[in-house]
């Protein structure tokens, strides 16, 4: 006889589940401050197996970034519990604001129309917002979007609107389809990346350069972060994806 376990997992097993997670390479876009990506062969079927040496940072391809990344005495990757792994996902949809306006950095103005729509976004969530700029992968020139000048042109989260979700809705965590959490025009009007800060200040994570946004609804899809277990890190590539209601 099926226990009520078993009985949830077959339910989930007949739900859709959606990759919110990019194949990444050496030619991958990524951190203009980090080198590309290396694999390499160490042994091939010919030797009796074929086995492989990865070199990345941390924050490469879809990835977590865990508290200590930016802020100095807080949890590393592996300190975060199995269960905040694993919340209930919101997601903000601003792809055709995005396309529109490559520096968009969302507002509270932006939330609050969103839950005129949708509803109050619940405690405990975890919260994406959508630009499709997922879409331009696996182009780096597209991905970077730089102007004549070298500037970046991406958009991405407003400061206020991350600190209103976080303290008026605590929400759980964040993320994004982009590099940073900051938009690329924040970035370079105040010097430094002051939204990035502020959640991970939170004591929380968040997902960067996730994929596959625009396959989800608004609200009611259950997210998973399924990353490994490295000693005293402070981020890796993650296995992000959605259960679908």
């Amino acid at each position: 006889m099926a226990n009520e376990l078993l009985q949830a997992l077959q339910l989930l097993k007949s739900k859709e589940w959606v990759d919110l997670t990019h194949t990444f390479g050496p030619n991958s876009p990524h951190f203009f401050m980090f080198d590309d990506a290396k694999f390499e062969t160490l042994f091939s079927h010919d030797d009796g197996f074929f086995a492989q040496q990865f070199t990345f940072p941390g924050q490469y391809g879809t990835h977590i970034d865990p508290p200590i990344h930016f802020v100095r005495d807080t949890r590393y990757l592996d300190e975060l519990e199995l269960k905040e792994l694993v919340l209930p996902l919101v997601v903000i949809n601003k792809a055709r604001e995005a396309a529109l306006n490559h520096d968009l950095s969302l507002s509270v103005q932006d939330i609050l129309d969103f839950e005129a729509e949708y509803g109050e976004i619940e405690a405990g969530t975890f919260v994406a917002l959508r630009t499709d700029w997922s879409k331009r992968w696996p182009d780096k020139v597209s991905f970077n979007n730089k102007d004549a000048e070298g500037n970046n042109h991406i958009p991405g989260w407003g400061l206020e609107a991350l600190q209103f979700l976080f303290k008026e809705r605590k929400v759980s965590a964040v993320g994004h389809e982009t590099f940073d959490t900051d938009s690329a025009a924040d970035f370079r009007k105040n010097g430094k990346l002051d939204g990035e800060y502020y959640v991970l200040d939170q004591d929380t994570y968040q997902i960067e350069l996730m994929t596959n946004l625009d396959k989800l609804p608004p609200k009611g899809a259950i997210i998973f972060n399924i990353v490994p277990k490295p000693e005293k890190a402070s981020g890796f590539p993650v296995r992000s994806f959605a259960i679908l209601p």
